[in-house]
């Protein structure tokens, strides 16, 4: 929601997302007669060539579900994604067509290089399984060269164990760029890894944007990564995107109740930290009226009150927010009150 003069928020031109989440949900049967999980509850969103987004939120919040949906790992209950204005086919061959151009980097390095293949068979097995009849060695040399692994050939007889964190997720990298992929989606980048590294990963993938064009959705809890890297930010509580909109926008003057007590905890945020009252609802037990509101440190001091729309948080669920690149809160309060 905007305020103020329209002049002064113009819109973007409109043009075709790389990668869309339209009206998406993702639902998971219950155990033994129990309610179903409403893992993702309605997701749009957007991420446009040559754009990195940051989809922050607590674990358990459903971010890794909707990462999982938009690389075709999951089929959605409800709704679609779609890649450069087509929606995603679920058979074999056009998911196999679609992971050549959406590539996946994952948390845990370690955990995703098979110990017995070298760095060289690690980044050449996405070349092999999709048939690459180019100069295979070439294209490993380049790939781990992108990645920052230079002179390339002093690295492909290794074995991962004989690599820093550093250089092992720079490896799982190099495995993504080697299709020449137009987005990739990294879940957790950097969160295995020493401070002292993390900064040259997100400088990688920064660089990465710059030179190849790359697209980027990064899964993180990890606010001030959000702020290091990503154009955009999208917030994400119990299944639905509650705060979305340009990265400085939203962690300058964060308006949702959630996004403003994530930022709290960060250790250059002024003032005591917000401590929710809590765990996230069961997903499979979603509160009725707004999602937050359980938690919300705003109903629970009375301000809420002040504004006339306590009953509203306890009863309505806010609308969805749309993938609109204009920043959007869903939450009644903050929709009432000027932002701060």
């Amino acid at each position: 929601m905007t305020t103020g003069n329209p002049a002064e928020h113009p819109e973007p031109a409109v043009t075709t997302p790389l990668l869309s989440a339209q009206g998406l949900r993702v639902t998971f049967p219950g155990r033994r007669g129990e309610a179903a999980v409403r893992a993702v509850d309605g997701v749009e969103l957007d991420i446009r060539a040559g754009e990195i987004v940051a989809l922050v939120g607590e674990s358990g919040c459903g971010k890794t579900t909707l990462a999982r949906t938009l690389l075709g790992l999951v089929k959605p209950t409800e709704g679609q994604v779609r890649f450069s204005g087509r929606p995603l086919e679920y058979t074999s061959r056009a998911l196999k067509a679609y992971r050549r151009r959406v590539q996946l980097v994952l948390q845990d390095p370690s955990g995703s290089l098979n110990p017995r293949h070298t760095v060289y068979d690690a980044v050449a097995e996405g070349l092999r399984i999709h048939g690459y009849g180019g100069d295979e060695r070439a294209a490993v040399a380049s790939a781990l060269s992108r990645a920052g692994l230079r002179p390339a050939e002093r690295f492909f007889l290794r074995y991962p164990h004989e690599l820093s964190g550093g250089q092992r997720q720079r490896v799982v990298i190099a495995g993504a760029l080697v299709l020449e992929p137009e987005l990739v989606v990294a879940d957790e980048p950097v969160a295995s890894l020493d401070a002292s590294v993390r900064g040259e990963i997100l400088a990688l993938l920064l660089r990465l944007r710059a030179d190849l064009g790359l697209s980027a959705l990064v899964v993180t809890h990890d606010l001030g990564l959000a702020w290091n890297i990503a154009d955009r930010v999208a917030v994400m509580y119990l299944g639905r995107i509650v705060e979305t909109g340009d990265v400085e926008q939203v962690l300058t003057s964060p308006r949702h109740p959630y996004t403003q007590a994530l930022l709290s905890v960060l250790p250059e945020a002024p003032g005591a930290p917000v401590v929710l009252t809590g765990e996230p609802p069961d997903p499979s037990r979603i509160p009725a009226g707004c999602r937050f509101h359980t938690r919300c440190q705003i109903l629970s001091s009375g301000e809420a009150d002040t504004t006339n729309v306590a009953s509203r948080c306890r009863t309505e669920d806010p609308e969805i927010l749309t993938a609109s690149p204009v920043p959007q809160v869903a939450c009644h309060w903050a929709r009432t009150t000027v932002p701060r």
